[in-house]
């Protein structure tokens, strides 16, 4: 049996803000800004009549990776990688999740990469 993660995080690789926003927009009932500042993008979403924000950040590592990470276990993904799936089709992108839901003794390096269809488990220190 699968237990919801408490939160969802995903690095996208390589994307616009604004084509990640134009998904979850689309994705739940409401998704609207709420703060910026800088690199740092908050909003509040809207899913099956619950409210949690999400924040955005451009270039969390280096150059190419944002963070989006869902604050709530009440999201559409029970963990991260049925929410790096979605974000891979949907923005044909690469998309990084961490490979458990960070559990004691979880080794902190190992993620998923999900590109085309494709998921890898890999060692991910910095790109």
């Amino acid at each position: 049996m699968m237990t919801n993660h408490p939160d969802i995080e995903i690095y996208i690789k390589n994307t616009r803000l604004s084509s990640i926003v134009d998904w979850l927009s689309a994705r739940f009932e409401q998704f609207e800004p709420t703060a910026s500042k800088g690199m740092l993008h908050q909003y509040e979403a809207r899913w099956q009549q619950q409210r949690f924000a999400v924040a955005i950040h451009e270039r969390a590592l280096g150059k190419s990776w944002i963070s989006v990470w869902f604050q709530s276990a009440h999201t559409p993904w029970q963990i991260d990688l049925e929410c790096a799936r979605e974000a891979s089709e949907k923005l044909n992108a690469q998309v990084r999740c961490i490979a458990s839901g960070w559990q004691e003794g979880d080794d902190p390096d190992e993620w998923w990469r999900v590109e085309k269809g494709q998921e890898t488990k890999i060692q991910w220190v910095t790109d």
